[in-house]
C-alpha cells in the first residue's frame, strides 16, 4: 500500500504540484507553438510523453552504468542531449510514417523536442533528486503527463477564443501569454500541498 501512495505522491507532484511548464517554466516552445489546435496539440503530448519516458529510462542506465564508473559524469549534459536527439529522431521517423498529417501539423515543432529543455530536465532531475530506476522512469512519465496536460489546456483555450471578440491587438501570442500567466498563477495554488 505504501508504494501506491508513493506513486500517487510523484504523479501529483509531477503533475499539478511542479509542473515543468507552468512551475519550471520549461519547454515554453512548443507549449505556445502546437497549442493553437487540439489534435496537435494532442499528438505533440503523446510525442513528448514517449520521449520523456524513454530519455528517463536511458539516461538513468547511462549516468549510473557507463558515465559515473568511467569516472566522465561531467560530460551528463552532452551523453543526454545526445540520447534524447535520437529518440526524437525515432519518434519523427514513427509519427512520419505512421500519421503523416500529425507530422505536417506539428511541423517544425516535433525536432524541437531535441531541445526542449522539459526534456532535459527531467532526466536531470531524476539523477539530482537520487531517484531509483522505477521512480525515474515514472518521474518522466508522469512530467510528460503534466506537459501533456498543460498543452491540451491551453489548446482548448486557444480554440474557445479563436472566437471570442478579442481586441485585434491582443490576438494571437499577446493573449495566448496572458493565459499561460492566468494558468500557472492557477496551478500555483497546487504549491501549497504537502505529499
Amino acid at each position: 500500500m505504501e508504494l501506491i501512495s508513493k506513486i500517487f505522491a510523484m504523479a501529483i507532484t509531477a503533475i499539478f504540484v511542479q509542473n515543468f511548464v507552468l512551475s519550471r517554466f520549461l519547454g515554453l516552445c512548443p507549449y505556445i507553438g502546437v497549442s493553437k489546435k487540439l489534435d496537435s496539440a494532442f499528438g505533440m503530448g503523446m510525442a513528448v510523453i514517449f520521449v520523456m519516458t524513454m530519455a528517463s529510462t536511458i539516461t538513468f542506465l547511462l549516468q549510473y552504468y557507463i558515465l559515473i564508473p568511467l569516472n566522465i559524469s561531467y560530460l551528463q549534459t552532452i551523453v543526454f542531449i545526445l540520447t534524447i536527439a535520437s529518440l526524437v529522431q525515432f519518434v519523427e521517423m514513427a509519427i512520419q510514417k505512421t500519421a503523416p498529417s500529425l507530422y505536417k501539423s506539428l511541423g517544425v515543432f516535433l525536432p524541437l523536442i531535441t531541445t526542449n529543455c522539459a526534456v532535459l530536465g527531467v532526466s536531470i532531475l531524476n539523477i539530482n533528486e537520487k531517484y531509483t530506476f522505477i521512480e525515474a522512469i515514472l518521474n518522466g512519465f508522469f512530467a510528460g503527463v503534466g506537459f501533456t496536460l498543460v498543452l491540451l489546456l491551453m489548446a482548448g483555450i486557444r480554440v474557445r477564443l479563436e472566437q471570442a471578440p478579442i481586441p485585434e491587438s491582443m490576438k494571437g501570442l499577446p493573449i495566448a501569454l496572458i493565459v499561460a500567466g492566468s494558468m500557472a498563477l492557477a496551478f500555483f495554488g497546487f504549491s501549497g500541498f504537502k505529499i
